[in-house]
């Protein structure tokens, strides 16, 4: 095996062949797809008279457009059946797992596949979904990829693609009480830009990370695609392996302890060389919210939104544009903005350390007078596991509405919307215009404890002063 990087590794794993025109020819261990982006994919395999390749790679769910109230069917919206349908017949037809509604495992794909045990290190994983970097927790690179390119997975097995640069960012320290994963992955796009990774695989090193669970690192390299880096893994260790021993599709046995000891020997070496290498203190991170269009406008909770001179010259027309969009001003407080609407799910936060959080938030107090508030599990084995613990009736309790699994508000492409020019407080990953479900509707990024604490307070609130009261006995911890 070659020396380098996870990524240089990997990638070598897995070179099928050179391309003349420079690409690279690269093998796919791993290939998810869901009802959205599949049907024109598979319609284009069939016209060409393809076949699926390796059916076997394949695993299917449905999470997009199913709604998370009644999941009878049909569906009520024609067109949302009409491409579960499509799915269920294609997946049908070529012999390719499904994790539909009666499976017991249904969920949003950057969900369900780590909790099966199907995201492992060393593979290269592809979805027709950005968030697709999701899976770079494990060691795995993963990517995001378009209609045709599904095509083409499901035709061949393969891809055809550029090597990407790799940029270390190795954050040290601890995180304060009530700062999470969703905060530093907001804190990185922040201090970077948006665009700063459009080229790049990250690669999330230090203290700070190594301390880091396997859920609050899939929120990090979820995120990572927000920065612009095609991918963003985290190096196995001995807490992905804890994470994965007994998962359904994991290793068992003396495969299991061959598994181990192969993962161990693709994370960067020493010596690696990376193309460019980041250093952040994450005891400077606060409790983050975006307060524009992108997710590199963010602040601390206790900031005001910044002024145009406290902005790169280049920033300052989009920080105009989002100034009039989201209906603030400049060197205004973020907290204590009214918010209408707040929302807990998505692939970035749907699991369940992420309700943990959120129930810490809520029990014992009550959603605010006109706020609409509801959680939405990312699948139905998190939906069970909260059941166990008793959450759902904490939010029940608080006044929030308990969902069936999905991707609801996040992208809205389902009855999860946004109306007119609600404001949302959003566990989810994009806050652009129009992103969940009306044009002229405003999104508010933070964690899922931040999410929980505006829709208690009914503004945006910072959650440490919510947690602090919870440490001196106002509400109760959730046992984990």
């Amino acid at each position: 095996m070659s020396t380098g990087t996870l990524y240089d590794k990997v990638w070598g794993l897995h070179r099928v062949a050179e391309l003349p025109g420079g690409q690279t020819q690269l093998f796919i261990g791993l290939h998810l797809i869901h009802e959205v982006t599949s049907p024109q994919a598979f319609a284009m395999v069939k016209e060409r008279g393809l076949g699926i390749r390796h059916p076997e790679r394949t695993v299917a769910t449905v999470d997009h457009i199913v709604p998370t109230t009644d999941q009878g069917r049909p569906l009520a919206d024609p067109l949302a059946e009409a491409m579960l349908s499509a799915l269920e017949k294609n997946c049908a037809h070529y012999g390719l797992q499904l994790y539909g509604f009666d499976s017991g495992q249904q969920g949003i794909v950057h969900v369900i596949a780590p909790e099966l045990g199907l995201s492992q290190p060393g593979m290269t994983i592809a979805c027709g979904d950005s968030h697709t970097s999701t899976h770079g927790a494990f060691g795995a690179i993963a990517f995001g990829i378009g209609t045709t390119q599904v095509r083409d997975v499901l035709a061949s097995q393969s891809l055809a693609m550029d090597k990407l640069k790799v940029r270390r960012i190795s954050i040290h320290g601890a995180l304060a009480p009530g700062v999470f994963a969703k905060d530093v992955a907001l804190h990185v796009i922040r201090r970077l830009g948006v665009k700063s990774g459009v080229g790049h695989a990250y690669e999330f090193a230090g203290s700070c990370v190594a301390a880091m669970a396997m859920e609050e690192r899939m929120t990090l390299c979820n995120m990572s695609i927000e920065a612009g880096a095609r991918c963003g893994y985290v190096n196995p260790d001995q807490v992905c392996f804890d994470y994965l021993h007994n998962r359904p599709c994991a290793p068992r046995g003396a495969a299991w302890q061959r598994a181990v000891t192969w993962w161990r020997s693709l994370a960067s070496d020493g010596d690696a060389v990376y193309d460019d290498e980041v250093t952040m203190d994450a005891g400077e991170i606060a409790p983050t919210v975006t307060w524009g269009i992108t997710p590199g406008q963010a602040m601390a909770v206790d900031e005001v939104v910044p002024t145009p001179d406290q902005l790169p010259a280049g920033e300052r027309p989009l920080a105009q544009e989002a100034y009039r969009y989201m209906d603030l001003q400049p060197g205004q407080p973020i907290a204590g903005t009214p918010v209408d609407v707040c929302f807990i799910g998505s692939c970035t936060n749907g699991r369940l350390s992420d309700l943990r959080d959120a129930a810490l938030v809520a029990r014992g107090r009550h959603v605010a007078d006109g706020m609409k508030a509801f959680v939405v599990p990312g699948s139905q084995q998190v939906a069970r596991a909260a059941e166990a613990e008793g959450l759902d009736a904490v939010f029940a309790q608080a006044g929030f509405e308990w969902r069936r699994p999905g991707c609801s508000m996040c992208l809205a492409m389902n009855p999860d919307r946004l109306e007119g020019r609600q404001l949302s407080a959003s566990s989810s990953n994009r806050n652009f215009k129009g992103r969940q479900g009306s044009a002229s509707g405003r999104t508010l990024l933070m964690s899922p404890a931040m999410v929980a604490a505006a829709a208690v307070s009914g503004v945006v609130t910072d959650v440490r002063t919510l947690l602090g009261a919870a440490k001196e006995g106002g509400t109760a911890p959730v046992e984990p």
